[in-house]
């Protein structure tokens, strides 16, 4: 059974960081791409960024290139979001999703406030 967990997600100051883990199992992680999602309310579900299943080819939304670093750890099954000079529209709820199993994590919120 296919399962993401994501966590990480909080309250950041703008300007801050933070870093975003999403943890899976029930597949075999290393053989597939994984992606990072956004989600706001009455907002369409935004790609942040996406990796390949060896690592070694990102690609990041217009909204966050620059700023985020996505990685993975396949001998840990985990994937990494480092999120840097953070601002109020990062708010949303963050969702790890692998590209062709059409699988979501429940996702983790990050708020983005004084």
């Amino acid at each position: 059974q296919v399962q993401l967990v994501e966590s990480g997600g909080g309250l950041v100051q703008p300007g801050g960081s933070l870093r975003l883990s999403c943890a899976a199992s029930g597949f075999v992680f290393s053989n597939y791409a994984m992606r990072w999602f956004r989600q706001v309310p009455g907002k369409e579900r935004e790609l942040v960024a996406r990796i390949s299943a060896d690592g070694t080819t990102t690609y990041y939304g217009d909204a966050v290139e620059g700023r985020c670093t996505i990685s993975r750890d396949n001998s840990k099954n985990e994937m990494y979001l480092q999120m840097d000079k953070m601002g109020p529209d990062d708010t949303a709820v963050y969702i790890c999703n692998v590209l062709g199993l059409g699988r979501w994590g429940q996702g983790t919120q990050v708020t983005v406030s004084l």
